[in-house]
């Protein structure tokens, strides 16, 4: 399993591994984890960098709907996988 790094807006690095990545609408997503563990915590990540940006950009996503939306998505995906909401 992939494992990213990610730095916060006060700088804070903080690692993740990657469960998933998948494209909607023309917006990049990713399924991260906190552990490898069964019970891990897990964020759903848009990114928002501009095209041709050096580093890449992502938000947690936070609106409900697209929440929902997107959980549905990624347990398809992974299919032995239930995101908890």
């Amino acid at each position: 399993m992939e494992k990213i790094k990610f730095m916060s807006d006060d700088m804070q690095e903080t690692e993740f591994f990657v469960l998933e990545q998948t494209t909607v609408n023309a917006v990049n997503y990713i399924l991260v984890a906190d552990s490898e563990d069964d019970e891990a915590e897990c964020l759903i990540l848009k990114e928002t960098s501009k095209t041709g940006a050096a580093e890449s950009v992502y938000e947690i996503v936070e609106d409900d709907v697209e929440l929902s939306a997107l959980s549905k998505v990624f347990e398809e995906l992974l299919e032995d996988v239930e995101i908890e909401r």
